[in-house]
């Protein structure tokens, strides 16, 4: 079996580093992007079976717009061919700048399938992105 391979969009190079020594020593394949416009270019170029995604890039917002994109890609487009793809939001921003969100009251705006605060545990991390690429998988049984 192929190892999932997991896309992680971030710009801080230390937690970058840190999820990707965590989720290449269990196994996974990790490929690496650090700001938004990259991100979703890497979506397109790698296929990743899941997205990590920060939220505070380049501007405050650049992680509600990738997941957005994800999630409601323009039909037709090579980013339409990958998506949408299971996201985990790992951000700093309730901490931050105050807010709070869930995927579940605010999946309009904030299209994710889980959100987590930094810091975020290896086991976290690793739990969250176990059970979403097993949900995925049985989608797409389902299908």
């Amino acid at each position: 079996m192929a190892k999932a391979k997991i896309l992680l969009v971030d710009d801080d190079p230390d937690i970058v580093d840190a999820m990707q020594l965590v989720l290449e020593a269990n196994d996974y394949e990790v490929v690496t992007a650090n700001s938004a416009d990259t991100g979703l270019r890497a979506v397109e170029r790698e296929k990743p079976d899941l997205v990590v995604l920060d939220v505070m890039m380049d501007r405050d917002t650049d992680g509600f717009h990738v997941a957005y994109q994800i999630k409601n890609p323009h039909p037709g487009t090579e980013l339409a061919k990958t998506c949408p793809l299971p996201v985990l939001m790992v951000t700093a921003i309730g901490r931050a700048k105050g807010m709070k969100f869930s995927p579940q009251k605010d999946a309009e705006y904030l299209p994710v399938d889980e959100y987590v605060e930094k810091p975020i545990q290896p086991a976290v991390l690793l739990e969250k992105i176990r059970a979403l690429l097993e949900a995925k998988a049985k989608q797409r049984q389902g299908k």
